[in-house]
């Protein structure tokens, strides 16, 4: 089982910085295969915005953000971060913490996500 809680979002003006922190408060990091950041706008849908993989730190981003966030891992706190720089109002939304497991399937494991607003 693994359980995520997210931390860090709020209100920021166009051009500010905000750091997004997912902590696993069960399981274990060195058990997951790959972590991401979701990122759903109002009455839009989910879609991945970063993603990490565990053990080599391999990353990837969504074109809408690359150059502006970056994701990290923090393996001795248990906690994956987003760096979001040169915030917009698009990116508005609530922001998932993910994780998979992957063995003979795919087991995903949510946050209940945080809210981030952007204003112009």
């Amino acid at each position: 089982q693994v359980r995520l809680v997210e931390s860090g979002g709020g209100s920021v003006q166009a051009g500010g910085s905000l750091k997004l922190s997912c902590v696993i408060t069960e399981g274990n990091i060195f058990s997951i295969n790959n972590m991401g950041w979701y990122h759903q706008p109002p009455g839009k849908v989910r879609e991945l915005v970063a993603s990490i993989i565990t053990g080599g730190d391999t990353t990837s981003y969504a074109d809408s953000v690359k150059g502006r966030f970056t994701i990290s891992l923090d393996y001795a706190l248990n906690t994956m971060y987003l760096r979001m720089n040169g915030l917009k109002p698009e990116d508005t939304g609530v922001y998932y913490c993910n994780a998979k497991k992957i063995d003979r399937d795919t087991r995903d494991y949510w946050g209940p996500g945080i809210r981030v607003t952007v204003s112009s």
